[in-house]
């Protein structure tokens, strides 16, 4: 009889019950005050005059007019590279243990990211945070324990110059107490192979001696690795296995896409909760069961700020101009694109993590993200973001019964005239002349821009079905295989002509 489960539920209700009732508002001040008094007099504190603006009435504006903002390689050019050098107290005191590799789906080289003692403790509060989360869920007490299966990066960590380097999901892992060791899966054995076929393998042959209750990771690569134990251990659902299996904390990308597909894996209902995980930090997640909606997480290491999603606001690059205004918690509006910037315990300052977002519920502060800032399809204004694409292809998947989990898109200029150029990865039989025409119709009625544009400069859409494992041979032909990676959804001139190439070439 399981009796620990309802215990730990309780623990988790008082918990929850017991946090700060401050006003998000006011959470997000008194995290600003805290970073700014503990990075005062760091380089980077002293050259931005922190101290002399601490005490400043209007304190938000104050560190928004004297620091400017900054990208990963401006950070990384002024600032961090010192950090990496050796040397301390350059953005944050002291010296960071952790280096977190970006997996991210932009740029040639990987980007890596300090990660404080303090960046680590408030990952691991939030985590806390978002199991406290699943008592607001219809849940049996029995998952409270039950083990975690989380498909993340090797936790095989790397020394580099004095510093242990690897994605922040294999940090975090790698990171787990000894005394939740019997709660996390796949172990730290596993976990700790870095090539990612092996250690699906291992998981297969593993599977059926863990009572799995709940699944972490990233869709495209999760589903992967289900078909693979399923497969291995020849059953027609992965409830044959793990029969108490009823929560998955999908991040990363939207899960809507995957959902069809994900669904015929499971023989049982499956809870999915939303999180928003990145190589900064843990920003966001979902906190109850109206909604798939993220709250974001303003009581922790990391203060956020809103720059308007605006043509004038954003360089061609996705950087964001000098001159952008800013908006705090406190003038933040519900349904409006903003350009996610984040100042962190972790040393980083006006941040831009590349992520926009909207607010569906201004009090809760609950977010989803809409794309990302190099990611929106502007070239001949249609301002069309990843967020109108992913619901766009949702209502194709209904209207034509099928599946599409995964895509890439880019203007491409054909005989003078620009095109829309969509690669779609299905095994569906409708043509691709009825699904461009469906696709160009749904993003017609979503978005008002792309309207005036397809009357305008942008000719019209093609479609091209290409077989869904294409994306993931993609990836691993760019070296880029593993449970935190994310397919490009949109791709500059330059990119497509590589792509294009690869399909071609298969």
């Amino acid at each position: 009889m399981m009796l620990l489960g309802p215990i730990i539920k309780t623990a988790l209700n008082i918990h929850d019950s017991i946090r700060s009732t401050s006003s998000h508002v006011e959470l997000q001040r008194e995290v600003l005050k805290n970073l700014l008094k503990k990075a005062k007099k760091t380089s980077f504190g002293l050259y931005y005059g922190f101290d002399s603006f601490l005490k400043d009435d209007d304190l938000e504006h104050a560190f928004a007019e004297a620091v400017p903002f900054f990208d990963y390689h401006k950070m990384e050019e002024q600032w961090w590279s010192r950090t990496k050098e050796g040397k301390p107290n350059i953005s944050w005191p002291g010296t960071p243990r952790f280096l977190a590799r970006s997996s991210g789906t932009t740029g040639k080289k990987s980007k890596t990211i300090p990660v404080s003692d303090e960046m680590i403790a408030a990952i691991k509060a939030a985590g806390t945070r978002q199991v406290s989360a699943l008592t607001n869920f219809d849940l049996p007490s029995g998952i409270f324990e039950s083990e975690v299966l989380a498909l993340g990066s090797s936790t095989d960590l790397t020394e580099e110059n004095g510093f242990i380097i690897g994605e922040i999901s294999g940090i975090s892992a790698s990171q787990i107490p000894e005394f939740l060791d019997s709660f996390y899966r796949p172990g730290k054995e596993i976990s700790s192979i870095d090539d990612w076929d092996e250690r699906v393998q291992k998981i297969a042959e593993e599977a059926k001696s863990w009572d799995i209750g709940m699944l972490s990771g990233i869709p495209s690569w999760l589903e992967m690795m289900l078909k693979e134990v399923m497969e291995y251990n020849n059953v027609d659902s992965i409830h044959d296995i793990w029969p108490n299996l009823c929560v998955y904390t999908s991040g990363g990308v939207a899960f809507e896409p995957y959902r069809t597909s994900f669904e015929k894996l499971f023989s049982k209902p499956v809870q999915v909760v939303d999180t928003y995980l990145a190589s900064e930090g843990f920003i966001a997640c979902q906190q109850r069961p109206e909604t798939d909606a993220m709250q974001l997480i303003t009581d922790g290491g990391i203060y956020f700020e809103f720059v308007p999603f605006r043509p004038e606001n954003i360089e061609q690059d996705g950087s964001i101009a000098a001159n952008a205004p800013i908006v705090t918690m406190a003038e933040v509006e519900p349904e409006v694109d903003y350009v996610l910037i984040i100042s962190t315990v972790s040393g980083a300052w006006r941040y831009l993590i590349g992520d926009t977002i909207k607010f569906t519920d201004v009090e809760k502060a609950e977010i989803k993200i809409t794309g990302r800032t190099k990611f929106f399809l502007n070239v001949v204004g249609s301002q069309l973001s990843v967020l109108k694409m992913e619901t766009a292809i949702i209502e194709l998947q209904s209207k034509f019964d099928t599946t599409i989990k995964e895509f890439t898109v880019s203007a491409k200029k054909i005989n003078g005239d620009f095109y829309h150029v969509w690669y779609l990865g299905t095994e569906t039989q409708t043509s691709e002349k009825q699904l461009a025409e469906a696709l160009d119709q749904l993003l017609q009625e979503a978005n008002k821009n792309y309207k005036v544009a397809r009357s305008k400069a942008l000719k019209g859409v093609q479609v091209n079905k290409i077989h869904p494992e294409t994306f993931t041979k993609w990836n691993n032909h760019n070296n880029k295989k593993g449970g935190q990676v994310k397919m490009e959804k949109v791709m500059d001139e330059e990119k497509f002509k590589d792509w294009e190439a690869f399909v071609k070439s298969l």
